[in-house]
């Protein structure tokens, strides 16, 4: 017996001897297997089942506590499969480690071997990158013990692309039941950055977002008599040229702002004049005072195009904010950022870690911070191939069907890094 306890313990410093590097290293193949699985199987927001279960299982084969599934939607019909792993070691701070888990309604165009089996959904943001990067994460901390103290909670976040997973994770009680940590931070691909590379940024990271819906509501009639109408398809096209406006006349010029339309629907018949059209549209800001002013514009100019054409008041145009679909932006708090910028950059190289740009895009991972309460930062990895940039050829953006990260560099990449970041928080 003690000759078996004397070998466990000979291999117990052995693994904690070896580099992250060497760790990473012997573990990657599984991981590659294990990405290219998920993204095999994508499912979309709030039906993220069986990818919780894998990435569940998983975490407690790795010896965390693991609490599945967790979270409340709103929405009760709704069964939220959140996950939250946690892992004490001794003494010191609690450190929140995030992942999402949801994939997009897009027919994937990628030719991969491992394309996705789920015809019309695809991990096109790289919810498959995060998932295995946590993984990895998670591996290599439980094999480097004896590098850090404190407390790591993991957590397995659903519905991200619907910016509902977030709420559901902290109304289920997150904080209530595993405690409030003491810093979190996230790591999100890039479709601009080379493959491994690590970008932070601190200060406001992501937008906000807003979802809106516009109706503008006319009088329809036969297309050859537009006399007799108030036709609200013409009126539709002056508000779309009209709200860029919005952005290049009234907000300044040293604030963010996009107004997009995304998505135009009206009328069934090419000589008939339709009573409506329905404008989607996505709002992108930074700061609470920019997004409110322009969700008032938007609503003015449609009223204003409306009154000139000369619709009575009972069809004046509507306007619907979704608040289910819209989310704050994200704020990486700067001085947690400047800390991981540095100890990365120490740590992996300065050819490896860049300073980035902040992003129009939006997030729901802030939330985690409670309006700045607990210092939040979140990382990007870069997840295209080098020689691809240099080329200068336009690369697929994230939500692309042809959006295919060059997959090891940008797992070892990923998982270095937020290894680093949790040993640089918990050392």
């Amino acid at each position: 017996m003690k000759r078996i306890a004397v070998v466990l313990l000979f291999l117990a410093v052995a693994g904690s001897a070896q580099t992250l590097d060497q760790l990473i290293d012997r573990e990657l193949p599984s991981l590659v297997a294990t990405y290219k699985q998920l993204h095999a199987a994508p499912e979309l927001s709030m039906q993220e089942k069986k990818t919780s279960e894998l990435v569940a299982a998983q975490l407690r084969a790795l010896g965390y506590e693991v609490t599945y599934p967790f979270g409340r939607y709103s929405e009760e019909q709704y069964s939220c499969y959140g996950i939250v792993a946690v892992m004490k070691n001794g003494a010191g701070p609690t450190v929140l480690v995030r992942s999402d888990m949801d994939a997009l309604p897009v027919e994937e165009q990628t030719g991969l071997a491992y394309v996705s089996q789920n015809k019309g959904v695809m991990h096109a943001c790289g919810h498959d990158v995060h998932m295995t990067t946590l993984l990895g994460t998670a591996k290599m901390l439980a094999s480097m013990k004896s590098k850090w103290h404190g407390t790591v909670m993991l957590i397995g976040q659903p519905a991200e692309e619907v910016v509902k997973g977030a709420d559901a994770m902290l109304r289920g009680g997150l904080y209530e039941t595993f405690g409030k940590p003491d810093f979190a931070i996230a790591l999100h691909d890039h479709a601009g950055l080379p493959a491994g590379q690590i970008g932070w940024f601190g200060g406001w990271f992501m937008a906000s977002a807003d979802s809106v819906n516009v109706t503008i509501r006319g009088m329809g009639g036969h297309g050859a008599s537009p006399q007799s109408t108030k036709d609200p398809v013409v009126m539709a096209a002056e508000f779309v040229v009209a709200l860029q406006t919005i952005v290049s006349r009234e907000t300044s010029p040293l604030d963010s702002a996009v107004v997009t339309v995304g998505s135009i629907h009206g009328g069934t018949k090419r000589n008939i004049i339709p009573d409506e059209v329905q404008l989607l549209l996505t709002v992108r800001t930074y700061k609470p005072e920019v997004r409110q002013r322009v969700l008032a514009s938007i609503e003015r100019v449609a009223r204003g195009i409306a009154l000139a054409a000369g619709v009575p008041d009972d069809r004046a145009p509507l306007f619907e904010r979704l608040a289910g679909e819209s989310t704050e932006p994200t704020w990486n708090d700067p001085a947690l950022a400047e800390r991981l910028g540095k100890a990365l950059t120490r740590d992996m190289g300065a050819q490896n870690v860049v300073k980035m740009d902040p992003l129009m895009v939006s997030e729901d991972f802030g939330r985690f911070g409670l309006d700045r309460t607990i210092p939040a930062v979140m990382l990007n990895v870069g997840a295209v191939d080098p020689a691809r940039i240099a080329s200068g050829e336009r690369l697929p953006s994230l939500h692309s069907s042809k959006f295919a990260p060059l997959v090891e560099p940008t797992l070892r990449g990923g998982i270095k890094g937020m290894t680093l970041a949790v040993l640089e928080l918990l050392k």
